[in-house]
């Protein structure tokens, strides 16, 4: 199975939250993992939050980051293509999302995901409506 995970869904591997169990399932039923060029600097980003507010602490924050790294070598990362962009405006026409997840849906579809993962109602919905398949994180 192709399953493009948002950030809000991959972040769940590196900081334990409600949901982190069904990420952990998608990733182990997936024959491949799609990610967008976003989502590496979305989480680098929650996890810095998470420093900061003392939710983490400097060698929880550097193991995280470690195995993020070490987890997107072997993901499809989708770049912020034309075609991407294209796709995103046409999903914003279409739902009330932020541009963010839109773009996160125009990367699953252009991927070709089989399967969209997301915390996200608004943007599930969305994907939805552009015919991919989801899952609530």
């Amino acid at each position: 199975m192709k399953a493009y995970l948002d950030s809000s869904a991959f972040a769940k591997r590196f900081i334990e939250e409600n949901g982190s169990t069904g990420v952990e399932s998608i990733c182990a039923r997936a024959s491949e993992l799609g990610l967008s060029v976003l989502c590496v600097p979305e989480i680098v980003s929650a996890l810095n939050r998470h420093l900061r507010e003392h939710m983490l602490t400097p060698t929880q924050y550097n193991q995280a980051k470690r195995r993020l790294l070490d987890d997107v070598r072997d993901a499809d990362i989708i770049s912020l293509t034309p075609s991407v962009i294209g796709s995103a405006i046409m999903v914003l026409e279409a739902s009330p999302v932020r541009a963010m997840d839109a773009l996160h849906v125009a990367s699953a579809l252009e991927w070709g995901a089989e399967l969209f993962a997301s915390s996200y109602k608004q943007q599930l919905s969305a994907a939805k409506r552009a015919g991919l398949k989801t899952q609530q994180t």
